[in-house]
């Protein structure tokens, strides 16, 4: 299994950017499906956005326009773009491959507060 370590969660005001990373300990494929979603305390985990070699990119309706998924496949390196953030961005992001049976990050926080 491969392990996923993300970086970049805060503390930003409304309207402010963030950029999260997402570093694999072992190369992933370009076939595999990668992706960023995240969880708000008393809710659901949800897709926030995927990217994969064959599909490209898909995006939650609410983060169209202003998130932007990419990967590195050089570095192993997922990465979200969060432009315009909001207040019901704040949660805690995961990062996630299905390459090897499925790995999932620890999680890193990201909190939009005035």
């Amino acid at each position: 299994q491969v392990q996923l370590v993300e970086s970049g969660g805060g503390l930003v005001q409304p309207g402010g950017s963030l950029r999260l990373s997402c570093t694999a300990s072992g190369r992933i494929p370009t076939f595999a499906v990668n992706g960023w979603y995240r969880q708000a305390p008393g809710k659901q985990r949800e897709l926030v956005a995927q990217i994969s070699a064959a599909a490209g990119t898909r995006y939650a309706d609410s983060v169209k326009g202003r998130f932007i998924i990419s990967k590195d496949y050089t570095k192993d390196t997922l990465y979200l773009q969060m432009d315009n953030l909001k207040f019901e961005d704040t949660a805690v992001y995961y990062c996630y491959t299905n390459f090897a049976g499925g790995s999932w990050g620890q999680g890193t926080q990201v909190t939009i507060s005035s």
